[in-house]
């Protein structure tokens, strides 16, 4: 083993040794001498505290001395060492104690080794101190550098947040010894992210040093490195990404597209139609980007629906036009945020407004009559011609078409151009007390344009029976009847 040197080995050597005849009556002389134990002196090693250091590119690396207060210089010890590399990494000078490395180390692989030596008289072979362990530290040198291993780095924070707010936390590791030195005391430093972004030195701390716009920009890369020995000459560094993303605040109104809208209705549009949509746009994303549509003025002939999934503006009818009572509308519409940020002045969150103008349109509308229902009376056995009464409709459109008159399925009764009706034959009010009929009043420039309204005519009673018994009546008296018997 080459760890060790042979005891047997060194004995041999002192037998071819010239000088082994008299260092042999010496030493024979030496030990008939009687004992003296008051002049005897205290055994014990001496060495200082062992040191190597790491990567070192020579052959060989003096590491120190182990010695034995008992060695004389006279050759008569050998040192012998014996534990971890002992051979391989560590080799002894047997007669000296000079302890060489002949390896390169690693510090960051192995801090240290743990080794015994012991030293044997050659001519007992017999140890003279009791074997000893003793530890072989390696030096560190600064050839490691700054390793952030938590990386990649990413992180939200809200826009606008205050200067100083704090980010996230960066931490490099140095392999090197932190109690050597400087060489794994590590420093932090901005290399990418100015003026937005500031690091504390010592902790890596990342923080907010000048207020930022998510609609500027959502997101930064912020490059962080970490300097070992406090950044003095020498130094190693490593670096490491910062993906910092900004987060949406409502810090935006809505705006509307345009400040002026423009819609047409026609004037025959049903309730609930659909004239037009408006549309509001939001830099903000997400709940802080829904917005309401209102009307300011309180329109109670338009309304505005918002549509929740295109966030857009639908104006409808809430009531019947009429063009030829009014032909255009203006109302204001508001919109706002729905939901409001408490961290932002009122009128950053207020609402817009837009002036939205609605032209009604004329349509061909069909007749109207003056009334719904008309009720009317006539004498019974009035003659042939008589007059009933008068029904009006009349075109509501600007062109004001004639009108056509017409009683539907009724042949007791006529119908003029005027609307006057009368009877064709006389009416009997024992037959009939009540006539109901229709009367139809067309567009003569549009036939397609038509519209009815009920007539109910009532009947009227005149003497024109005489009595008559329900049944012929036959009697008997007695001739002996007396005055006002029945």
């Amino acid at each position: 083993m080459n760890c060790y040197v042979s005891l047997q080995f060194l004995l041999g050597l002192s037998q071819l040794c010239p000088c082994h005849t008299d260092m042999t009556n010496s030493k024979m002389h030496e030990m008939n001498r009687p004992p003296r134990s008051h002049w005897r002196a205290k055994r014990s090693w001496v060495w200082r505290s062992f040191f190597v250091q790491e990567e070192l590119t020579v052959t060989e690396q003096h590491v120190g001395q182990l010695r034995s207060n008992l060695d004389e210089g006279d050759e008569s010890l050998v040192y012998l060492l014996s534990g971890e590399g002992a051979g391989s990494i560590f080799t002894i000078n047997n007669k000296t104690g000079d302890i060489t490395a002949i390896k390169k180390l690693d510090r960051e692989e192995k801090a240290y080794y743990k080794l015994r030596a012991q030293v044997i008289n050659v001519y007992t072979g017999k140890p003279v101190e009791p074997e000893s362990e003793f530890v072989i530290k390696v030096l560190d040198i600064n050839d490691n550098k700054p390793q952030f291993l938590d990386e990649p780095y990413e992180t939200s924070i809200p826009e606008m947040s205050p200067e100083g707010t704090s980010v996230i936390q960066v931490t490099a590791t140095d392999d090197d010894d932190p109690s050597h030195g400087n060489n794994a005391r590590i420093i932090y430093t901005i290399q990418q992210g100015r003026p937005y972004f500031s690091v504390e030195p010592r902790t890596g701390i990342l923080r907010i040093s000048s207020q930022m716009d998510r609609e500027a920009k959502d997101q930064y890369l912020v490059v962080v490195q970490a300097t070992d020995m406090l950044g003095l000459p020498g130094s190693l560094s490593g670096t490491t990404t910062v993906t910092i993303n900004l987060s949406d605040v409502n810090d935006n109104r809505p705006i509307f597209q345009l400040g002026l809208y423009h819609m047409n209705v026609s004037e025959s549009a049903p309730v609930g139609t659909s004239i037009g949509i408006i549309m509001a746009e939001d830099s903000d994303i997400g709940e802080n980007a829904k917005m309401n549509y209102s009307i300011e003025d309180g329109s109670y002939i338009f309304d505005i629906i918002t549509n929740n999934e295109t966030q857009e503006g639908i104006v409808v009818l809430k009531k019947k036009l009429d063009y030829e009572l009014q032909r255009q509308y203006s109302i204001r519409a508001k919109v706002t945020n729905s939901f409001l940020d408490k961290n932002f002045p009122k009128d950053e969150n207020s609402g817009q407004t837009t002036v939205i103008k609605i032209r009604v349109e004329d349509a061909d509308e069909p007749p109207v009559f003056s009334h719904l229902e008309y009720p009317m009376e006539i004498a019974e056995e009035s003659p042939y011609g008589s007059y009933v009464g008068t029904v009006f409709a009349r075109d509501p459109d600007v062109t004001n078409s004639p009108i056509r008159y017409s009683i539907v399925d009724c042949s007791l009764f006529n119908i003029d151009d005027n609307g006057t009706i009368t009877i064709t034959e006389p009416l009997d009010r024992e037959i009939a007390v009540w006539h109901n009929i229709t009367v139809i009043a067309t567009e003569k420039n549009n036939s397609q344009q038509v519209s009815e309204a009920h007539v109910y005519v009532q009947v009227l009673n005149v003497n024109d029976h005489a009595p008559e018994f329900f049944q012929y009546y036959e009697t008997y008296v007695c001739e002996k009847a007396n005055a006002g018997e029945i």
